[in-house]
């Protein structure tokens, strides 16, 4: 079984470098665009299940990819964002600056980060996502061919993370651009990342905050 999961599309937050988090922010025009040139770059592939993040911005870049496919759309709130509280919003290029701000180490050393209060952590993120994959993706294995998710920068960095048991102090090396792919193979029960970073349009944009 292969299993194409895709960051969503831009948004204005993204192109003005804000922490989104589960902040509802939606798909801005070029976002569309990405994921409609996404969508038709995959029209033959063909999708047997589709999850996404009930997030809009989440959600439409999965409509847009499916496009006129009979898929239903199973929107699954353990595929939302990391949660930053109160700092959703917040310019992340001043925090990479400052040492005493609380999400410095998130952008800079997230092996040293300790979540605030009203966020998540690493950890429970990494839980949302290996729940996700027990109970949604592997009982798929040997009736579906092909799935799609649709989901975030960061959860999905989380669980590509599950998956390989790859440390934090590595979790922002790999670029992961707005309606960027990253391909994984189920068989036997193991996930295997075949592709990183594939994206089906022409300049990759937004790949690290």
């Amino acid at each position: 079984m292969k299993i194409y999961l895709f960051r969503h599309g831009e948004t204005a937050w993204n192109k003005e470098r804000r922490l989104q988090g589960q902040s509802d922010v939606p798909l801005n025009d070029y976002g569309r665009r990405l994921a409609i040139e996404t969508g038709e770059a995959l029209k033959e592939v063909c999708f047997d299940r589709a999850f996404c993040s009930p997030l809009s911005r989440a959600s439409e870049t999965a409509e847009l990819i499916l496009g006129e496919r009979k898929v239903p759309l199973i929107r699954d709130d353990r595929l939302k964002e990391i949660h930053f509280g109160e700092y959703e919003g917040h310019a992340f290029d001043e925090m990479k600056k400052d040492e005493e701000h609380p999400l410095y180490y998130f952008l800079m050393k997230p092996e040293c980060y300790k979540a605030p209060q009203g966020a998540e952590s690493f950890s429970e993120t990494s839980q949302r996502a290996r729940s996700f994959l027990q109970e949604q993706i592997v009982p798929l294995e040997g009736i579906c061919e092909n799935v799609l998710i649709v989901a975030h920068g960061a959860f999905n960095r989380s669980l590509v993370g599950v998956i390989g048991d790859i440390p934090l102090e590595d979790f922002w090396k790999t670029s992961l651009p707005n309606c960027a792919a990253t391909i994984l193979s189920l068989e036997g029960g193991r996930f295997t990342v075949l592709e990183k970073s594939r994206v089906y349009y022409e300049r990759p944009v937004n790949g690290r905050p």
